[in-house]
């Protein structure tokens, strides 16, 4: 298997399609490579030529005397085949492919690709492209790309899919004198793509923020995977074009009529914590100041101008991106009286005035440091009066120093405020040309630590039955998609929503009139009349609704009247007979609760104000299931409606929101169980008497998800694993529930932890943790399942449940290895829980495909190195630690020091405290 971390930091390079003739992209990159010839070895490749620019030329690359770290290929696309083949052959870590020619140009160059693609996958060699710009490490001084200049060192990665954009780009940013840590283009990601380079880049000690150019996702399930383990840590950011709805073409479904590409891109991009912006210059704005240790705690901004008219422009900035302008408190607006002549502002925006010296700006922006009502500060400076912008810059940087909050800075002006601008610059101090750029950026940073905090707020417990019974469901879709039918029938769809236990207005099929009768007497009057036919989707078209009949005889006449209307719309309409359904009274709120498929990131969920206008009124929010607690509320939250269900509209009772996040999280799991539906919409889904009733729902089937043998290939977030839940037994009898972790188990979690000894405390954390973090619990629970799994002994006494034990497995980028971590609370020890918790997680890994499962564990702890040697572990002793290390099928040998340097670097280790280590107290 290639690696990425040699194909990035190369020793030895091969180029193959090195030439000197002038103008030529192999040219161009031998020129690079050439430049810092001394750091690496060069091996131009070329059967045309013995020497390329003073440097012997070999045939092929399996000519190259050593090991080839990196390979690059600038060569017709009908021979980059035969050359990725022999790259293979000789075990190249990685490719780069500049060749175009390839899927971009047609069905030909498709198949060409696809060879490629087998070619790859038959070796495991590691490919950038193709058609792509190469990449530039500047820490490394390497560039692997055909532009003839290169960037400055710096903390920002950038992936650009647009190679023509990309360079753009970097040239503007060369100009700007924007470092990188690394610049990338991903051409068209037949291997290397988002998710690959971002958990590369989340390792990478020179990056501190991403940002992408992202014109389509590609493997979705690995991006959102990847991004969802690092966005904490070091914020990624993302612009992608397309803000129109055309991805929403015509549905039979509301949800999928309205959910369109930039909708669900948007959504796909909260749930996993990255911040997308509008403009290319937003991406490195925003980039300098995205510190995830230092963001704002609120959108509350104060401002200091010495002119008026800039002031003004930021506080209405300040409303149009909606944040808020400060209201400054009694004793900063006393503390700017004392030293501000008397005809300023007397408020925010505070104007010092044109004459104000060094020290009026300084002491008014410590006012409103110490101001509690603020949450940061954008200071705004025009060339004149007393003070000078260099001097007045050097003040404001030995101000911020502490980060007691952001301050963003504003320098108006030509060549008068440039030196003022480099002095921030080498500060890190965030410095723009106008005040719009400073509180667009400000309301960037708030926005993504506010997301932060809403995705992993520690979600409550729901009643909700995690495992229906549901198979004889998936026996009425197959008898449907058999019958030719991808619309079911509302009493089909209503045996859905009872299995999940919906709350839905009553309602049965009739056959005949005498039936109807029956049903509405049983469920009492007010009631509707539906047609049920496969061939009528949309009733209300042809008159198949009949609403508020009241009596018998109503009934019969509505009946009837309903069977001609349908015939003589559609007289060939198959009618499988009338659905009696409760007439819901009163109704306060009309909401619609959705879900589609979209074609990049699988199923969605979408919920909004419903009714007849749902698509004119166009409230609505989607998430991306599956969902708890949290993210139900965060969709219902992002709603024009939510004010109105949870306060009321003109004398009408709020709605149950505790009930509301509920349903949405049975419909979740509803989604999540069945990958064969395509679209559902249940609408209106009403709020009478503060009371939840779905009235009318449709499912549309997806026949070909019977043929998907992933039974979540239909999601981008892999949901609970339920099929881990067992029950078992210790050596005393003692039962115990064994069952992957969730969000929700931060309280067990916690008390798990305080109740270690420090000996279990030690040989876990290598310290005694005194303070147990939310975030260092985020990092415990709210787990990615699909590289990583972590289950517990859940021991319930008396009606109180317990954590008495976790075992955890990591998985590393490549799958090919996992770090397994176990422990056990001290009074439950001895009892064989370890030992079973490690047989779980070497199942696990099995079952993943890893090729070895390895633990860091203390020499002292004899209990688990003598237990990893009854399990068949091979124990190699190191000077401070030993690695216990399991074989789950052949592999290339890793160094044991390799493996131990590599120790946990991802996911919930990122919060631990210092020296921490894998293998635990058993």
């Amino acid at each position: 298997m290639g690696s990425l971390e040699r194909m990035f930091n190369p020793k030895v390079i091969a180029m193959i399609g090195a030439t000197e003739r002038e103008g030529s992209v192999g040219r161009a990159i031998m020129e690079n490579l050439l430049k810092v010839k001394d750091e690496r070895k060069i091996y131009p490749v070329n059967p045309n030529r013995e020497k390329v620019l003073g440097l012997k030329c070999y045939p092929s690359i399996k000519n190259v005397p050593e090991h080839v770290d990196l390979a690059i290929i600038a060569t017709p696309a009908k021979t980059v085949p035969k050359i990725l083949e022999e790259c293979g052959e000789v075990g190249v870590e990685g490719v780069v492919i500049i060749s175009a020619g390839f899927k971009e140009t047609g069905e030909k160059g498709k198949k060409l690709e696809e060879e490629l693609a087998r070619i790859r996958e038959k070796y495991g060699i590691r490919v950038l492209g193709p058609n792509c710009f190469g990449f530039i490490r500047p820490h490394l001084n390497l560039n692997a790309t055909f532009f003839l200049r290169s960037p400055e060192p710096g903390q920002i990665a950038f992936i650009s899919q647009s190679g023509a954009l990309g360079s753009a780009i970097l040239d503007w940013a060369i100009s700007s004198h924007i470092g990188f840590s690394l610049f990338v283009s991903v051409g068209s990601m037949m291997d290397i793509d988002f998710g690959d380079l971002i958990d590369f880049l989340g390792e990478d000690p020179y990056t501190r923020s991403i940002l992408i150019y992202m014109e389509s996702v590609g493997n979705a399930r690995k991006f959102m995977s990847a991004a969802r383990g690092f966005a904490r840590t070091k914020p990624i950011l993302v612009i992608k074009p397309g803000r129109s709805s055309a991805g929403a073409k015509a549905a039979i479904s509301h949800t999928g009529s309205m959910a369109g590409s930039y909708e669900v891109y948007d959504a796909a991009f909260k749930r996993v914590g990255v911040v997308r912006v509008d403009e290319i210059e937003d991406l490195f704005n925003c980039a300098s100041v995205l510190d995830s240790r230092y963001l704002p705690a609120g959108p509350r901004l104060a401002i200091v101008t010495n002119a008026g008219g800039p002031g003004v422009i930021a506080a209405d900035s300040i409303t149009e991106n909606k944040g808020k302008l400060a209201e400054l408190s009694k004793e900063t607006l006393e503390e700017l009286n004392s030293f501000l002549p008397p005809y300023w502002s007397h408020g925010n925006p505070i104007d010092v005035l044109g004459d104000a010296d060094v020290e009026r700006y300084i002491r008014a922006v410590k006012a409103c440091l110490n101001d509690p009502n603020v949450d940061g500060i954008i200071v705004i400076y025009t060339p004149q009066g007393a003070a000078k912008p260099d001097e007045l810059a050097e003040a404001i940087v030995e101000v911020v120093k502490e980060k007691i909050k952001p301050v963003l800075t504003v320098w108006m002006g030509g060549e008068d405020i440039q030196e003022a601008r480099k002095i921030f610059y080498r500060s890190n101090v965030p410095t723009y040309d106008t005040p719009e750029k400073a509180v667009k950026t400000y309301m960037y940073m708030y926005k993504y630590k506010r997301n932060l905090e809403l995705l992993y707020e520690t979600p409550q417990e729901l009643p909700i039955d995690i495992s229906p019974p549901k198979n004889h469901l998936k026996i009425l879709i197959r008898k449907a998609l058999r019958e030719g039918r991808r619309v079911l029938t509302q009493d089909e769809a209503d045996k859905f929503l009872d299995v999940y236990r919906i709350p839905r207005a009553k309602g049965e099929l009739a056959k005949n009139i005498g039936e109807a009768l029956t049903i509405a007497r049983s469920i009492g009057y007010p009631v509707v009349l539906k047609i049920i036919s496969p061939d009528i989707v949309h009733k209300t078209d042809v008159g198949g609704v009949m609403v508020n009949i009241n009596t018998d005889e109503e009934l019969k006449k509505a009946y009837i009247k309903l069977i001609d209307n349908v015939k003589q719309k559609i007289p060939n309409a198959r009618i499988d007979g009338v659905y009696v359904q409760k007439m819901v009274k009163p109704i306060d709120y009309e909401l619609i609760i959705g879900s589609k498929k979209d074609v990049d990131f699988g199923s969605v969920i979408m919920f909004g104000w419903g009714g007849v206008g749902v698509e004119l009124l166009k409230d609505f929010s989607i998430g991306l299931p599956p969902l708890n607690q949290t993210l139900a509320r965060r969709i219902i939250e992002e709603t024009k409606v939510y004010e109105v269900l949870e306060k009321g509209l003109r004398g009408r009772p709020p709605a149950n929101m505790r009930e509301l996040e509920e349903i949405l999280v049975k419909f979740s799991n509803m989604i999540v169980d069945f990958p064969e539906i395509k679209e559902m919409d249940i609408n209106p889904f009403v709020i009478s008497d503060g009371k939840a009733y779905a009235v009318d729902s449709r499912i549309i089937l997806d026949p070909d998800a019977l043929n998907c043998k992933d039974p979540y290939c239909h999601l981008v977030i892999m949901p609970y694993p339920t099929k881990y839940v067992m029950p078992w037994r210790l050596k005393d009898g003692t039962q115990v529930l064994l069952r992957p972790i969730r969000p929700e188990d931060e309280p067990l979690e916690a008390e798990l932890i305080k109740g270690f000894s420090e000996e279990t405390s030690r040989f876990r954390f290598f310290q005694v943790i005194k303070d147990i973090t939310h975030e260092m619990l985020v990092r415990f629970c709210n787990i990615d399942y699909d590289r990583e799994m972590a289950i517990i002994a859940e021991y319930t006494e008396d009606g109180k449940r317990r954590n008495v034990g976790v075992g955890r497995l990591i998985m590393e980028p490549d799958r090919k290895r996992g770090e397994f971590a176990v422990v056990v609370a001290d009074d439950f020890q001895g009892r064989g829980l370890g030992t079973k918790l490690i047989d779980i997680l070497i199942g696990i890994a099995d079952e993943k495909g890893l090729e070895t499962m390895y633990g860091i564990v203390l020499p002292e702890n004899e209990r688990m190195i003598k237990l990893c040697k009854k399990l068949g572990f091979d124990i190699k002793y190191g000077p401070e630690e030993v690695v216990v290390e399991l074989r789950l099928k052949g592999r290339r040998e890793v160094p044991v020091v390799e493996a131990a340097a590599r120790t946990m670097k991802r996911v919930y280790l990122k919060a631990r405290p210092p020296k921490p280590r894998s293998s635990e107290q058993t």
